[in-house]
């Protein structure tokens, strides 16, 4: 049986706590966060070798196979062990509204998961470009170079409402996952929540972080084309965290007896009816 949503609640908002209290080592949080930024960017190098052939022959299977693959993104995350920013403002807000953090402990977590997440994409990105996975001739580089420019022509407010939605379904997943009684009913909501997300095209700012630096050194794309796309990614990831934290604590609020119009009141059930003692005739 899933755990019922007022227990994934309260769980999600001792994790802020605990998340607060790991800030308190800095460097090891920074560290955990980098790990994070690099699994994400397996998955976006994952994504980009497997779809290219695809994409290559113009096959519709294109973006279901890249949908099917960046699973692995989220579920090394979890279960490896890994800050990941989009995820922490979810549980970080839940924190916040439970308050059992401060305003204060939200900004470390969610800067330093941000730096990490930064700081471990661009690693794997240059490890990537030096190994020429997605080398010059290689379906890879052309998909990344289509991939790219298609953000690229994407408008601001575009970008922004793709994130939302975005880290809506990625927080989604991990609250799924929270609610989850099995690794392996986890495995599955991790991957169905990912699978929407990329198969609608919609826009993740770690993700982007690996993508965008991938393409700067490959010369697919300029550096300044990274911060331009996380100026509207960003905000967007932001708000869809925001909004599903708000949605879980609605429907964990114990409800309030006696609320509501009379006319939706439940009609009480027989047998609940108070029983009468038994008259005695004497």
């Amino acid at each position: 049986m899933p755990r019922s949503v007022a227990e994934a609640v309260d769980d999600t908002a001792q994790s802020a706590v605990a998340k607060a209290g790991a800030c308190l080592r800095p460097w090891r949080f920074t560290a955990s966060s980098a790990l994070a930024g690099a699994y994400v960017g397996v998955a976006v190098v994952l994504l980009l070798s497997v779809s290219a052939p695809f994409a290559a022959a113009g096959s519709p299977a294109t973006r279901l196979v890249q949908a099917a693959v960046f699973g692995v993104a989220l579920t090394l995350v979890v279960f490896a062990g890994g800050e990941l920013f989009t995820g922490n403002v979810m549980a970080m807000a839940h924190g916040r509204l439970a308050r059992r953090v401060g305003a204060r402990h939200v900004a470390v977590v969610c800067l330093l998961s941000l730096l990490g997440n930064a700081v471990g994409s661009g690693a794997l990105a240059w490890a990537v470009h030096a190994g020429g996975t997605l080398g010059p001739g290689t379906p890879g580089r052309a998909l990344l170079s289509s991939v790219v420019a298609a953000k690229q022509a994407a408008t601001g407010t575009q970008l922004f409402w793709r994130a939302v939605l975005c880290n809506a379904l990625v927080c989604l997943a991990v609250w799924m996952a929270t609610r989850a009684a099995t690794d392996g009913a986890k495995l599955m909501v991790l991957w169905w929540g990912l699978l929407a997300f990329v198969g609608s095209g919609f826009e993740h700012s770690v993700a982007n972080m690996t993508t965008f630096s991938l393409a700067a050194l490959s010369g697919v794309a300029p550096w300044s084309a990274l911060p331009e796309n996380l100026a509207w990614t960003l905000p967007g990831n932001v708000a869809g965290g925001l909004l599903v934290a708000l949605a879980g604590r609605v429907q964990a609020a114990a409800p309030v007896a006696g609320a509501g119009p009379r006319w939706l009141a439940l009609p009480v059930a027989e047998q609940e009816q108070p029983v009468l003692a038994p008259v005695t005739v004497a």
